[in-house]
C-alpha cells in the first residue's frame, strides 16, 4: 500500500504566517503592500510556495548586503 501526500499549490496569509513565524497582522501587511506576492481567488488571498521563497531570498540577500 502507498501513501500520497498531496502537497498544497497554494498557501493562505495563515499558512504563510505560520511558515515564517509572523504574526497574521505583520503577514497581511507584506501581502497588501506587495512584499509578498499573492492573488486574489474570490474573497481570498492566496499566496504560491515559490513566492514566499522569494521573499525570504530577498529578505535575507538584503540582510547579507546590509552586514557586507
Amino acid at each position: 500500500m502507498t501513501t500520497t501526500v498531496i502537497q498544497p499549490k497554494w498557501h493562505t496569509v495563515a499558512d504563510v504566517a505560520a511558515m515564517l513565524g509572523f504574526g497574521l497582522s505583520k503577514t497581511k501587511m507584506l501581502v497588501l503592500t506587495g512584499e509578498i506576492r499573492s492573488v486574489k481567488v474570490g474573497r481570498n488571498r492566496r499566496i504560491l510556495p515559490e513566492w514566499v521563497d522569494d521573499y525570504v531570498r530577498r529578505v535575507t540577500s538584503e540582510a547579507e548586503g546590509v552586514s557586507a
